[in-house]
């Protein structure tokens, strides 16, 4: 019974997470532009019509209209489909490794209440980081009410001891005073992980003599060290910063791609040079990049250190 039980489940959390999926995008739309997530309905951006309900399905409405509205022929774009299927993915992953499908429900009611728990903290996670990962992307904007709410959950949930992801050092403590130990240790990780990002802030600045990361940065890397613990953290550092460095790169190498073709008559020859350093200067999402470690690191981080710690001999 626990097999077609725990499918039953997935595919479940999988409809729920794309229709939270499909909630999210109407807040990544609207809170850039200070707009209320309840008020008007679901309309076109570009000519206002009301959408009907039947356009409002996860993905679905979006592959039958061709990512175009039918009034105006507006594009919708890829972001709505890509955000649905994302959270719908990542919860049906959430439901899939739920570890007491294996089991049964024969198990003390507060036992199974902890699970659950864990396995809700686990959707609410994947919701925000792919929340954030957005708005950065579109916006280099990591809201304050996002990471602060954000570091909140993961530290209640580190401290109840539910750590979501295995949780900090402390987690593993036992003794009278376990709660406070995991509260010190998840504070101390959230603290040096947020250091990290401001040094890198600080050492820029001090270099370029202007702005190079966003305090955001700082409190989404917290948040990461509040759910995932500071190796989890760190990981989600290490891969956000080299999808951070091949997406430069490959944004440096765009112009130069160009810059081989044949000028036309009259056409500036130093344009493409222009471009290049215009491309150098070009700010890019870390916060995204973050987000993506994150989520790597939420998923395979332990198998991922472990692994790592053996190459390395420890």
């Amino acid at each position: 019974m626990q097999i077609p039980l725990r499918i039953y489940a997935t595919v479940l959390a999988a409809l729920l997470g794309l229709a939270f999926g499909s909630f999210l995008n109407v807040c990544l739309t609207r809170w850039p532009a200070g707009e209320s997530i309840l008020k008007p309905r679901s309309h076109c951006r570009a000519c206002g019509r009301t959408l009907a309900w039947w356009e409002n399905i996860p993905v679905l409405s979006w592959l039958a209209l061709r990512g175009r509205c039918r009034t105006c022929g507006a594009w919708i774009g890829w972001r709505y489909p890509l955000v649905e299927l994302a959270v719908g993915l990542l919860w049906a992953i959430v439901a899939w490794r739920y570890s007491y499908w294996g089991v049964d429900f024969l198990l003390p009611n507060s036992e199974l209440a902890l699970e659950l728990a864990r396995a809700s903290g686990r959707a609410v996670f994947f919701w925000l980081v792919v929340a954030l990962a957005t708005l950065d992307a579109e916006n280099l904007w990591l809201p304050d009410w996002l990471t602060w709410p954000g570091i909140a959950l993961g530290l209640a949930f580190s401290v109840a001891p539910l750590p979501i992801f295995g949780g900090t050092f402390a987690s593993f403590h036992r003794g009278p005073n376990i709660h406070v130990q995991t509260a010190i240790a998840t504070l101390i990780s959230m603290a040096l992980a947020a250091l990290l990002i401001l040094l890198i802030r600080w050492t820029y600045k001090l270099i370029r003599k202007r702005e190079g990361v966003g305090l955001g940065d700082a409190k989404l890397m917290a948040m990461l060290a509040a759910w995932l613990g500071l190796p989890g953290a760190l990981l989600s550092f290490v891969i956000g910063v080299v999808l951070g460095a091949l997406t430069g790169l490959l944004l440096l190498a765009l112009p130069k791609a160009s810059a081989g073709k044949t000028n036309a008559p009259g056409e500036n020859p130093a344009g493409s040079s222009a471009g290049a350093e215009l491309w150098a200067f070009r700010k890019l999402p870390l916060g995204t990049f973050l987000c993506i470690g994150g989520i790597v690191s939420a998923l395979w981080g332990q198998p991922i250190l472990a692994a790592y710690l053996r190459w390395a001999g420890f």
